[in-house]
């Protein structure tokens, strides 16, 4: 299957090595630096976990353009980069994409694709279960070929699943098919942008978490609230279990973060700046439309976090 992943960071090589052992014809979209050292040395990855580091010959390219055809498009991408790339696929003549990655608003993604492509899209979105970071030349991978991706449309089941299995067929790789995966992606948002509140210093670089006792109480007390503004707004929480560990389990779940702060897999798993600041925006217009009170991440807010 001829397959193209747009983006070239950790998640966008791990999926495309993912797609290369199984068995597809992949080019993986990069520019600059990163585009040649694809084309020098593959994709290299070192698999935190596994202790063993692949290397994947991959195709590679720096545009995509109007007439370029693929079976499947993976957009792996930060939230703050979607809006520079959806004119680009719309403009491509490919129907059958999938955009990866977190996201608040994954309607208006689809809307703007319909809307302004030359044929029909069918559009998906996911969200690739894993983490990492760069590390020079290679990329640092804690899910690697045995990860997985949460994965829906937003108007009932997938028009192109059929593509998508045949896709994932002889890969070591999970498609977690979701009803609703907007509220997944949704309610996702909450824990990332509670645990990345206090990850930057002020020049914007990530730094560890401290894990005091009225840090990881905040933290805590700003999920709940978090989780209480997309209620607000109509939306179920999934898994249902996130909710539920923080608001009857408070005890439990503080250990999980206190454990968390002192682990060094904090800084595979953390967002970037750009990334989290347009996620909060989002969040910060949620909480004005519904006018719910969030007094633990306006303290986190004001305290630990440069995010505006």
């Amino acid at each position: 299957m001829n397959i193209l992943v747009y983006g070239a960071g950790v998640l966008g090589s791990q999926l495309a090595h993912v797609l290369v052992r199984g068995g597809n014809n992949v080019t993986i979209l990069a520019r600059g630096k990163r585009a040649e050292e694809l084309e020098r040395d593959g994709i290299v990855i070192r698999h935190v976990f596994q202790f063993k580091t692949t290397v994947d010959p991959v195709r590679v390219t720096r545009t995509l353009e109007e007439n370029d055809h693929y079976d499947l498009i993976f957009v792996v991408m930060k939230y703050n980069d979607f809006p520079t790339v959806l004119p680009i696929l719309a403009a491509n003549q490919s129907s059958n994409m999938v955009i990866v990655g977190n996201n608040a608003d994954a309607r208006s993604m689809q809307i703007f694709l319909e809307k302004n492509s030359r044929v029909e899209k069918k559009v998906a979105f996911g969200f690739q279960v894993s983490g990492g970071r760069r590390q020079e030349d290679r990329m640092l991978s804690i899910g690697g070929a045995s990860g997985q991706m949460v994965i829906g449309g937003l108007d009932g089941e997938i028009a192109f699943k059929s593509i998508l299995d045949q896709a994932f067929e002889k890969a070591k790789y999970k498609l977690n098919y979701l009803d609703d995966i907007d509220a997944w992606l949704k309610s996702h948002i909450v824990p990332i942008l509670m645990l990345n509140a206090v990850s930057f210093n002020e020049k914007l670089e990530m730094i560890k978490l401290d894990g005091n006792r009225k840090q990881v109480q905040h933290m805590i007390g700003a999920m709940d609230e978090g989780f209480s503004v997309l209620e607000a707004m109509g939306i179920t929480i999934i898994p249902e279990i996130q909710a539920k560990l923080i608001r009857k389990h408070q005890r439990m779940f503080y250990l999980l973060l206190k454990i968390y702060s002192m682990l060094p897999i904090h800084k595979l798993v953390a967002g970037s700046f750009g990334e989290i600041e347009a996620l909060n925006d989002a969040f910060t217009d949620w909480k004005k439309a519904t006018r719910t009170p969030t007094p633990h991440w306006d303290v986190l807010k004001k305290e630990y976090s440069n995010l505006k």
